[in-house]
């Protein structure tokens, strides 16, 4: 018997959705930075075993749209929950609800497999911890509670086995060598932003998206030519910095995570443009890849 599945993966931002999605798949997909909102799009995550494949599902952080872009944001994680056949709700220590009321009713009404994930329990002694999986076994009665360090690898495996457990019986959906449903230039994109979220500050991150232009691969080179799209020239500006520091700082950042990802030497050539008030425009937004419904 085969089983398969779509395992999806919801919660507020930055509760670690990413950091546990890298971890089961064993590959950096999801970028990873400490602010809020540094996933955007829905992301897979494909883990083949002899006799199973958990398609993970990375989405973003659950918040209340203030422009286009957000509402975007928001569909891939409502798609998310209507797909699942098994659904993690992720938290982390402290947290009391999710962002989204509605959702959260959603959550507890659904007859579909819930593990409630708590995470970060690092940070927290005993006392706290049994406090908060009181809380939320009260809160999620529907649900299986966990408790995690994804930057541990804490009772990940553990997890990881209880989720095969669950899937339906189905054959596969991806075939069994696919790591992931993006491509290539997804992931240069991603790479870039993450430096840039990294590097900047305010709102200059959430002000940026990524298009690269050109992805030529050789035996043993990939020249990539990406765009940086900005909404003002003020920004641009930031960017690119004094004398194009700032810009040469993230095309380094950006080649040295790219060469370990793609396994060869990369060259990487990066310039800003200005694409006035792109987040909220929905042919812009559709163009980067933020389907409307």
């Amino acid at each position: 018997m085969h089983k398969a599945g779509y395992v999806n993966i919801i919660g507020n931002p930055n509760v670690g959705k990413s950091t546990l999605m890298n971890a089961f798949v064993g590959e950096k997909l999801s970028i990873i930075t400490s602010k809020a909102q540094t996933t955007r799009h829905r992301i897979l995550g494909i883990v083949n075993g002899d006799n199973f494949q958990a398609v993970f599902s990375d989405t973003p952080g659950v918040i209340k749209p203030a422009y286009q872009l957000q509402n975007s944001m928001m569909d891939f994680v409502k798609n998310a929950f209507e797909d699942a056949d098994v659904l993690i709700y992720m938290i982390e220590i402290g947290e009391k609800a999710l962002k989204d009321p509605q959702f959260f009713k959603k959550i507890t009404a659904t007859i579909r497999p819930v593990l409630l994930v708590i995470n970060k329990i690092d940070t927290a002694d005993q006392a706290k911890l049994e406090t908060q999986v009181d809380y939320w076994k009260e809160q999620v009665p529907n649900a299986e509670v966990w408790c995690i360090s994804a930057t541990e690898k804490f009772q990940i495996s553990e997890l990881f086995d209880r989720i095969v457990a669950l899937l339906p019986s189905n054959p596969p959906y991806f075939p069994k060598d696919q790591l992931t449903d993006k491509p290539e230039r997804f992931f240069v994109n991603e790479n870039i932003r993450e430096k840039i979220l990294l590097n900047y500050s305010k709102e200059i991150p959430y002000a940026v998206e990524i298009e690269t232009e050109s992805f030529e691969e050789t035996p043993t080179l990939i020249r990539i030519r990406s765009n940086i799209m900005v909404e003002r020239s003020t920004q641009k500006g930031i960017i690119i910095g004094h004398k194009g520091a700032a810009l040469k700082k993230v095309g380094m950042q950006a080649r040295k995570d790219l060469e370990a990802f793609f396994g060869k030497q990369v060259h990487i050539e990066l310039y800003v443009k200005v694409n006035k008030d792109w987040r909220s425009n929905i042919q812009q937004l559709k163009r980067f890849g933020y389907h409307q419904k």
